[in-house]
């Protein structure tokens, strides 16, 4: 079973304790969360990061909205105010209807308890549905080591691992799993501007010893077309029901590359970003954040600061879509808790979603 090195969420009193991601990769601070607004903020400014970490943030937001007042007009603001924070990851909408589901029947008297017990039934599952998604997405990359010499290597894009779950992650998950059973991989890790969620990949691989290379986004379609790469896996943001995928804005460009290279493209997610209520990807939301995080980038100077650099005047114009959607027939298979499947055959998975 897998540990994460640092809790991205655990709950401490009436409160949260988060990883503060907007630090990573420099440097590793925690950060306490004891109101409703401080949950949002760290939602919507990306102290939390990664769709089923949000989802599982975003319970215990409403938690600790009912810390003093049950009612229903405060859960109806706690589940507005939660579920206005990000627009495309569905984990969040799912965990904040969960919440509601379970919460509204209940007298106010007991719905405290039962909030916090919820929130930590959302948290503790998506660990194990991390594992499980590790231990099905591994036979893909030992099929790949039955056949090579070498290290099998994987692509990768935006940040999918523990840092963005409650467990070992979602694309990373099978890597980590590989990783533990001494299989030989290296993961081509794309720095995913603007926000440079490749970052935090790199980080967490460094620490868990497993060789990468941080690349350019650029880069990806030369190290497609040139065969050094062996399968490419991603994460999720949302999956429509007939396998469209929505994930961190670039994904798409290397789904196209890796179809016309012959290089198998693996979608990770767990059944909280499957969304069966939309048909395909362009009924998906996407987030626009806004310019200035395409005009700056963050890094740190020599003695060690945080500094945020320019790299465009403010009068330049810039538009940020923050995701893009790959099509399902660009997809060989999305990994999930219950089984490795086609993107056209997830409603055999999960039927009792599929009504």
């Amino acid at each position: 079973m897998f540990t994460q090195p640092i809790p991205t969420l655990v709950r401490d009193g009436n409160a949260v304790v988060i990883l503060d991601q907007t630090l990573l990769p420099y440097h590793s601070e925690q950060r306490t969360l004891a109101t409703l607004a401080d949950v949002a903020t760290a939602i919507r400014s990306m102290q939390v990061r990664g769709a089923p970490l949000i989802g599982a943030t975003a319970a215990f937001g409403v938690a600790i909205a009912l810390l003093a007042d049950r009612s229903d007009a405060q859960l109806d603001h706690a589940l507005q105010t939660l579920a206005a924070t990000r627009p495309t990851a569905v984990n969040l909408h799912w965990a904040l209807a969960r919440m509601d589901a379970k919460l509204r029947p209940l007298p106010e008297s007991a719905r405290g308890d039962a909030a916090w017990a919820e929130a930590e039934a959302i948290r503790t599952a998506d660990a194990d549905t991390c594992s499980a998604i590790g231990e099905h997405g591994v036979a893909l990359i030992e099929e790949v080591a039955t056949r090579r010499n070498g290290p099998v290597r994987v692509m990768t894009h935006c940040n999918a691992g523990w840092l963005a779950t409650c467990g070992a992650g979602t694309a990373l998950a099978p890597v980590y799993r590989a990783h533990a059973k001494g299989i030989a991989v290296h993961v081509w890790v794309s720095e995913t501007r603007p926000r440079n969620q490749g970052l935090l990949t790199a980080w967490e691989l460094r620490e868990a010893g497993v060789p990468h290379s941080l690349i350019a986004d650029n880069a990806a379609g030369i190290l497609l077309a040139r065969g050094e790469v062996d399968l490419v896996i991603t994460g999720a943001d949302r999956v429509a029901a007939n396998g469209d995928s929505a994930n961190k804005v670039g994904t798409y460009l290397k789904a196209l590359a890796a179809r016309e290279h012959g290089v198998p493209f693996h979608v990770a997610a767990p059944y909280s970003t499957v969304d069966f209520a939309c048909a395909e990807g362009g009924a998906i939301p996407i987030e626009d954040r806004g310019p200035a995080e395409v005009r700056s980038v963050a890094g740190i100077t020599d003695k060690g600061a945080l500094v945020s650099v320019r790299l465009a005047p403010d009068a330049t114009g810039a538009a940020n879509p923050a995701f893009d959607v790959t099509p399902a027939q660009l997809i060989t298979s999305i990994i999930t808790e219950r089984g490795v499947t086609a993107p056209g055959r997830l409603r055999e998975l999960y039927p009792e979603k599929a009504e």
